[in-house]
């Protein structure tokens, strides 16, 4: 017979790597009081896996993705093209770039998107997986590192903006928000705290910065919302909205979501960063 394993118990084995005991003395615990082998291993491998993502994300890091805008200019070099720069914000770290996709590209990025649309999922940290979200009611799909010419064209102009490797970055998806469509609040970062973390972090660590480029406007609504500070940004065609965040922690001010659209579409392509090279 199993020997189900409780929230309770988890608790109390973190809890005690926490306080400094070590796992063979709390494997040798757990045989003492009757737990078969198999099943104390198991439990501990996650309960370590998921301390050490906690331990190793407690502390702001350093090395972020993002333009250098320490003499505040007015455009950035992106390798094909100069991007303009609308807006800034520093806490959160906010930053709006204008003219840095063209026509050609969003109705190429649209087009092949749509034959491929489905609802859009989330990441599932309870499991690692995937699945559909109320609060997130648009269509999307996912597009393969390179997988076209305009797809692998964008991808090493936003390595060179926001100055980070291009293995570093998750597929490009493409969303469709139709009238009513929304993302209600949200952070993009995966919680350390949730069991499935563990197993979505092997694909390339933590999720570092965002950003979300707009292809198509809608006649109204669908606004970048970051409730936290009050800030919407309109989703003007050819622009797009970088955010970043530098631990997995609501201090980082990073809530955010797709206000619902009222009147048409809006299309969007979002590029997700990670700590290291995304597989």
């Amino acid at each position: 017979m199993g020997q189900p394993i409780s929230p309770e118990l988890r608790e109390w084995l973190a809890a005690q790597l926490v306080a400094g005991h070590s796992v063979p003395s709390l494997r040798a615990s757990m045989r003492a009081a009757g737990w078969h082998n198999d099943v104390a291993d198991a439990v501990l491998a996650e309960v370590e896996a998921q301390a050490a993502g906690v331990a190793a994300f407690a502390a702001p890091r350093t090395r972020m993705p993002g333009p250098d805008l320490s003499a505040s200019p007015l455009h950035v070099d992106a390798g094909d093209r100069q991007v303009r720069i609308l807006q800034t914000i520093r806490h959160p770290r906010v930053i709006v770039f204008d003219d840095l996709v063209s026509d050609d590209e969003c109705e190429g990025l649209i087009a092949a998107a749509r034959v491929r649309l489905a609802r859009s999922l989330t990441v599932e940290t309870q499991t690692g997986g995937e699945a559909l979200n109320v609060d997130r009611t648009s269509d999307g799909m996912f597009f393969e590192r390179g997988e076209n010419p305009i797809v692998a064209r964008l991808e090493r102009r936003i390595a060179a903006l926001l100055q980070w490797p291009l293995e570093f970055g998750e597929g490009l998806q493409i969303l469709r928000y139709s009238p009513g469509a929304q993302y209600r609040p949200h952070y993009d970062y995966f919680d350390p705290a949730e069991p499935g973390t563990p197993t979505i972090l092997r694909r390339g660590g933590q999720r570092v910065g965002t950003l979300v480029m707009y292809l198509k406007e809608p006649d109204a609504g669908g606004g970048t919302i970051f409730p936290d500070v009050g800030l919407e940004i309109a989703p003007k065609r050819g622009t797009g909205v970088f955010f970043s965040y530098d631990r997995p922690d609501p201090a980082t001010r990073t809530l955010h979501g797709g206000a619902p659209v009222l009147a048409g579409e809006k299309w969007v392509a979002t590029k997700w960063l990670r700590e290291r090279e995304f597989t």
